[in-house]
This record gives structure tokens, C-alpha cells and sequence, in this order.
């Protein structure tokens, strides 16, 4: 029984890539099931605010997030994990392509009507919308990274970048640690509360709001555990879904005999864990374009959320929720610029002060 418990047994026994691709999947299971049934969304709780209406959409989204940020920060104050290697924080970022990659990633989830996680929750559904520009994401990311947009990704990152190690980290500008962090948590944590209870009681609102933040902040424990391990090398890191779709894409189209990884197993456990969270509330349904939303607005939206999250360093999970629970200075910023740019497409795009404007 003890040896189940033994991270350095899976390591050895079936190697890092695929203990971490375990994880991916498993994780991703629980965020697919746990996000389909609580409607967690960020483009949905930026519009619910941006009109003032504070209910449910933004209690979840806030429910989330306070909860990856109270037990990331918690584990960190028991010293039970180490986050200082992790990428958002270890490496050079860039504080341009944070905001700026904010801003158009905002812009392009108001336009497809969720982020890059909502689009691949919605195509489990059923919906072909998010099908479709869930796939254009995945290119545009790609794109970004390496393909024709890089040099446009590249110019913008070198407007204004920071080093890594503390300087990169929010606490480190407030003049705290891991406490204060826990601390923000909590009172994240008691406003979501208070929207909660404000909008009215629902089990999946409360409780799926919450698991979904648990799954954000068990996948920087099981990634840090199996780097803490193992006598290879082994970068810790958290739930993204900007690199794994572009990762899906060539393991699909060029090299499907590589390695797997913790991104390639999070993809295909979101997908079904949101198709099993469908099955129990019965949301499956076909769904196309109708004539509210043309094709072009939604494969602009996908186009300019691919650019956006690998500007910014990561999608609204990313970025916004994962690099925000360990305070990664720049995905704050992006998270910023990601209410920003979701708040001005809304009202460019979609409000009418004449009727009742639900997200």
C-alpha cells in the first residue's frame, strides 16, 4: 500500500513523461467534469461585471480562482511545495507581452464566446462553434510560437521584459511571502463568497466553483512532486491549455511518436471529463452557427486568442489562474489585460442598454 504512495516507485518504475501524462489526464478529467457542470467561465464572469450584474458566472469564476490561490500559497506556508523553478517565475517574462497578450486574448474570448478551456468544455458538449475555433486556436497558437506570427510575438515580448527569481514575483513588490499571499487568497476567497450567496444557492455553483480551483492547484502539487522525485530533470509546472493545443496539433499532424507529456494528457481528460459532466446534466446538444454569430467573428476570435495567449504566457488558466496563484507578476498583468480587453469587446461588440444583456 505504502508503495502507492511512493512518487519515486511511479518515476522509476514507468518513467516521469508518462507519471506526468497520468496526471495531465487525470487532472484534466476532474477540471472537464468539475468546469461543465459549474459553467465555469472567465469571458462570462468579465461580462457579468462589466455590466454590473455580479452574480452567479462571477461567484464561480471568483470561487475558482480564491481556492487555487488559498491552497497554492497554503501548501507553499507548509513548506510542503516549492514553486520558485516554476517557469512563470524562474525565467525571463515580459511585462509588454503580458499586458498587450492580455488585452488581445480579452478581445478574442468575448468574440468566441469563451476562452481556450470553455471551447474545448463546449466541444464535448456538443458545440461545433467551439469545436471549430477551439482548432483555429490550436493553429494560431502554433503559429505564434514558432510559425509565421512569431516575429510579431517576439517584438512586442522585448518592449519591456523582467528577469526572473524574485523580481518577477507579485509578493516580492508587496513586500511579503507566501503568508500574505494566503491572506489575498482568503479575502478573494470571502468576496466570492459573498457573490455566491448573493446570487442564491446552487450545489454545482459552490461545489464545482471550488473543485475546479482544486484541480488548478493539485496540478502544481502532482507536477511538483514528481519533479521533487526524480533524478532527472523535470520542470514543475500547472494547468494551461495555450501550449497543449499547439502541442496536440503537431503530435496529430507531424510527430505522433513522441513523448507524452502532462500537457498532451490534460487535453484528451478535460474533453472527457466535460462529456461525462454533459451525460450527468444532460447537456448534450448539437450545436452550429446560427445567425447570431457569424463564422468570421469566431475564427477572428480563435485567431487573435492563439496570438494573445502565447503573447501573454498563457490563456485565462495559464495565465490568469495558474501563474496568478503563485503571484507570477506578469500573469497578473495579463490577467488584467485580460478584463480589460474582454470588457471593451463587450461593449463594442455585444451590449444594448435597451434590453436585459445576460452574459
Amino acid at each position: 500500500m505504502l508503495q502507492l504512495l511512493d512518487w519515486t516507485y511511479w518515476n522509476e518504475t514507468y518513467g516521469e513523461a508518462n507519471v506526468l501524462a497520468i496526471g495531465g489526464l487525470l487532472l484534466g478529467l476532474g477540471f472537464g467534469f468539475f468546469g461543465q457542470r459549474s459553467r465555469f467561465c472567465l469571458r462570462a464572469a468579465v461580462v457579468e461585471f462589466w455590466r454590473q450584474r455580479f452574480g452567479d458566472k462571477l461567484a464561480v469564476w471568483l470561487l475558482a480562482f480564491s481556492t487555487a490561490v488559498v491552497l497554492v500559497q497554503g501548501l507553499t506556508l507548509l513548506g510542503w511545495m516549492d514553486l520558485s523553478t516554476a517557469r512563470q517565475l524562474s525565467s525571463r517574462g515580459s511585462m509588454s507581452g503580458a499586458l498587450v497578450g492580455g488585452l488581445i486574448f480579452g478581445l478574442g474570448m468575448v468574440m468566441t464566446r469563451g476562452c481556450s478551456s470553455r471551447l474545448l468544455v463546449l466541444s464535448a458538449n456538443g458545440n461545433l462553434r467551439a469545436l471549430l475555433s477551439g482548432l483555429v486556436f490550436a493553429v494560431a497558437a502554433q503559429a505564434s510560437l514558432s510559425g509565421i506570427l512569431a516575429p510579431w510575438r517576439e517584438a512586442i515580448s522585448l518592449w519591456w521584459v523582467v528577469d526572473g527569481g524574485p523580481t518577477r514575483n507579485a509578493l516580492t513588490w508587496l513586500g511579503g511571502g507566501a503568508g500574505l499571499g494566503l491572506a489575498l487568497g482568503l479575502a478573494w476567497m470571502a468576496a466570492a463568497l459573498f457573490f455566491a450567496v448573493r446570487s442564491g444557492w446552487g450545489f454545482w455553483k459552490w461545489f464545482g466553483g471550488m473543485a475546479t480551483g482544486v484541480m488548478v492547484a493539485g496540478a502544481w502539487y502532482y507536477s511538483h512532486q514528481v519533479m521533487a522525485n526524480s533524478f532527472e530533470v523535470v520542470p514543475v509546472q500547472g494547468l494551461t491549455f495555450s501550449g497543449p493545443s499547439a502541442e496536440w496539433l503537431m503530435h496529430v499532424l507531424h510527430d505522433a511518436s513522441g513523448p507524452w507529456t502532462f500537457g498532451l494528457g490534460l487535453m484528451p481528460g478535460v474533453f472527457l471529463g466535460s462529456f461525462v459532466g454533459a451525460v450527468v446534466g444532460k447537456d448534450l446538444k448539437l450545436e452550429g452557427f446560427g445567425p447570431g454569430y457569424s463564422m468570421p467573428r469566431y475564427i477572428s476570435g480563435a485567431i487573435l486568442m492563439g496570438f494573445g495567449s502565447m503573447l501573454a504566457g498563457g490563456c485565462a488558466v495559464g495565465a490568469g489562474m495558474t501563474g496568478g496563484s503563485i503571484f507570477a507578476i506578469t500573469a497578473w498583468l495579463a490577467l488584467v489585460g485580460m478584463w480589460l480587453g474582454g470588457g471593451i469587446a463587450d461593449r463594442l461588440l455585444d451590449y444594448q442598454p435597451s434590453t436585459n444583456n445576460a452574459p
